[in-house]
């Protein structure tokens, strides 16, 4: 099942390739028969009226399409970053403080987003989303430098990312990301989330969240990209916004996938998915799996809630090196955010509180411990397949004890990396 909507500024998720500043590889989507309160019918791809003029004019530059086409070498195949269903993104060079192109290798690279002629996102939805983005401004959320609109062209000018997605990162095996470059990725995400739900003028619903949406610079800090489904939150005595369902399946929130019920409590369980696949290094959804794997949450369900087998989520490829209370209290954290109760997820404010860097002392495994996590696995899937009673010699009595429970306050300190 896949999932598709409406939003303010779209009717289609964007989905390009894995390169940098690609939102990429997200599932297809199909529609889902619920109500719509806006469509692209009838948009024109023609220049504006002058009162079509852009709000956000004066905070964003705005190139020609002769400038971004010089800054991206004429769209050659070289410069193609990513593309998907709204159109490409192409790798440009331009003048730092102006809209000027660039030799490459000079001035300030940046991401050049084109809007396909024949996608689904008309004139007015795409004059939606640049005034939507104009008005967020956040270290964790990829900037708008500017956009193009010039007879039937739509252009959008962001900051590039050199890294590209966390997608392109994370399933890896020859080079796994290390724990707490995780742990950092996965703070920089929920503060991220955090402003638009929290800090940010209106309360704005991400409703993308996924590993392909979040950007990563030279440092490894990441950004949240690709607004294209973001809608704004409710606001004064509403407490959700009821829209047709749009996302991609295995990320969005059950609630909402069944009644179109969109809260910022929605964004959170995206977020427990996307934590648990930074945990485990599994894809949210992954049909090459045996059967009863192929969905990572339901997958995880049962070890989610029993502390002392906390260690069969955790990424083998990390090789041990991880914080073992840190890990625990991820778990934890991965847990209560996707609670099948939207009340009882807790607020992003409060994840990032949590995932603050604290002073654990156990951030590796040591040989030995890792050497008994290995063994209780192999122990663990034999069991598994024979329907054995695991032999008690094989478990380490270090793993099965728990001195804190499980169910603590989300008010209480809940730190999960070094």
């Amino acid at each position: 099942m896949f999932l598709v909507s409406e939003s303010k500024s779209t009717n289609a998720s964007n989905d390009t390739t894995n390169k940098s500043n690609d939102t990429s590889r997200s599932q297809p989507v199909v529609p889902v028969l619920t109500s719509s309160t806006t469509t692209n019918a009838g948009s024109s791809p023609s220049t504006p009226n002058l009162s079509e003029e852009l709000k956000v004019v004066s905070q964003l530059r705005k190139f020609s399409f002769n400038e971004l086409k010089l800054a991206t070498r004429s769209f050659r195949p070289e410069s193609l970053l990513g593309e998907g269903g709204f159109g490409c993104v192409f790798k440009g060079w331009i003048n730092e403080n102006g809209t000027a192109p660039v030799k490459p290798g000079t001035g300030l690279p940046v991401a050049v987003k084109t809007l396909n002629h024949n996608g689904l996102q008309g004139h007015r939805e795409w004059l939606a989303k640049v005034n939507f983005l104009g008005d967020l401004l956040h270290s964790n959320l990829v900037k708008l430098i500017g956009f193009c609109i010039e007879d039937n062209q739509r252009l959008l000018v962001y900051e590039f990312m050199p890294r590209g997605s966390l997608e392109n990162h994370l399933y890896r095996r020859f080079m796994p990301l290390p724990w707490s470059i995780r742990m950092k990725i996965a703070l920089d995400a929920a503060k991220g989330l955090s402003f638009l739900h929290e800090e940010a003028e209106r309360p704005v619903i991400y409703r993308d969240f996924k590993t392909s949406n979040i950007l990563l610079d030279a440092d490894y800090n990441a950004k949240l990209s690709d607004f294209g489904l973001a809608k704004d939150g409710p606001e004064g005595d509403k407490t959700r916004v009821s829209t047709r369902v749009m996302g991609t399946y295995g990320y969005a929130a059950p609630e909402y996938v069944m009644t179109g019920h969109l809260t910022s409590k929605s964004d959170v369980y995206s977020f427990g998915v996307v934590f648990l696949e930074m945990l485990t290094g599994r894809r949210s959804m992954d049909k090459t799996r045996p059967n009863g794997k192929h969905n990572l949450v339901e997958w995880a369900r049962p070890y989610l809630a029993e502390r002392r087998r906390f260690y069969r989520l955790i990424d083998p490829y990390l090789q041990g090196q991880f914080s073992i209370k840190g890990a625990q209290r991820a778990i934890q954290m991965v847990d209560h955010s996707l609670s099948c109760d939207p009340k009882s997820r807790p607020l992003m404010s409060e994840v990032v509180e949590a995932l603050k860097p604290p002073n654990l002392k156990d951030m590796a495994c040591s040989p030995s411990q890792f050497q008994a996590i290995q063994i209780e696995r192999m122990a663990s899937t034999s069991k598994s397949r024979t329907g054995n009673r695991v032999p008690a010699g094989l478990v380490n009595k270090e793993w099965t004890t728990c001195k804190e429970p499980l169910n603590s306050k989300w008010s209480a300190n809940l730190p999960v990396s070094q």
